[in-house]
């Protein structure tokens, strides 16, 4: 929707809630887009332990890996068979 900045200083409260429903409201001047009304949205607040129980970290989370380690040394650059010559 888009409105001319009279229309808009009028009916302020109207508009505002239309764009909490989640409309978004264009206010122009001469009829060029100058503004964009649109509505904040809040991040949720995170409640630090509420996932606890719901997963297990094993003992060996950050053991090495001896694949990713032959990889990352012995491993193709480009794999592929793309040389890097």
């Amino acid at each position: 929707m888009e409105v001319n900045i009279h229309e808009a200083k009028t009916h302020l409260s109207r508009l505002l809630e239309r764009v909490a429903l989640g409309e978004e409201v264009v206010i122009a001047k001469a009829g060029k887009p100058v503004a964009k009304l649109v509505a904040v949205h809040q991040p949720k607040t995170r409640i630090f332990g509420s996932a606890k129980g719901e997963f297990v970290v094993p003992d060996n989370f950050d053991a090495p890996d001896p694949e990713i380690e032959r990889l990352f040394h012995e491993g193709d650059l480009f794999p592929g068979g793309h040389s890097t010559k």
